[in-house]
């Protein structure tokens, strides 16, 4: 199940923003935000770093089964919004101005207040809710929470415009045939140039 979201998300940001390396991106940090957060949970609750500490509870030794599930189906929608705000600015300033730095820039300055006071919103509600006496609210409670915080503050506010500012003009690649296969017509860029197809 997780393969095949992958691909479906991949495939929907291929087509919606004419780039392999950024569809292919997207979906990376995504899994790296959920793995970050999975971590954490294990730390803060299984091993109990953190749980006796904050809610007077001993490491519970496991987590839920399905405590993971339900952690991935919210953070992996709620980060892709994110990637999904960010990316956009970020194609259409360089195809407004062809500079990927640029891009970079004005895709932070625009989104980067909006990503941030939405992620904190998130995090504050959950907080909250991990004050329910329930210890399975409080393993998803917290468990989101930290999940949020880690996506927007570290790899949307870090390691996304660091990868993109890294990966340059490779960016905006989309091999002609590919593009076809999604429904796309060739860029201008591609059919002057077939070595970029």
């Amino acid at each position: 199940m997780l393969a095949a979201i992958a691909i479906i998300t991949f495939l929907l940001l291929a087509r919606s923003f004419r780039s392999v390396v950024l569809a292919v991106k997207a979906v990376v940090v995504n899994l790296v935000s959920l793995g970050a957060t999975f971590g954490f949970l294990v730390l803060f609750w299984q091993d109990g770093h953190g749980s006796n500490l904050v809610y007077g509870v001993p490491a519970t030794g496991s987590i839920r089964n399905w405590i993971p599930i339900v952690t991935f189906a919210f953070l992996f929608g709620i980060s892709m919004d994110y990637e999904v705000f960010i990316l956009a600015r970020m194609r259409e300033e360089h195809d407004r101005t062809q500079s990927t730095d640029g891009a970079v820039i004005a895709a932070l300055a625009r989104t980067g207040r909006l990503v941030t006071c939405g992620a904190l919103i998130l995090a504050i509600s959950f907080a909250s809710l991990s004050t329910n006496p329930d210890i399975v609210v409080e393993m998803i409670a917290t468990g989101l929470a930290a999940g949020i915080l880690i996506d927007a503050v570290i790899v949307r506010a870090l390691l996304v415009p660091a990868f993109v500012a890294i990966m340059g003009h490779l960016n905006w690649w989309m091999p002609d045939s590919f593009a076809r296969l999604l429904g796309l017509k060739p860029t201008a860029a591609a059919a002057a140039d077939p070595a970029r197809a």
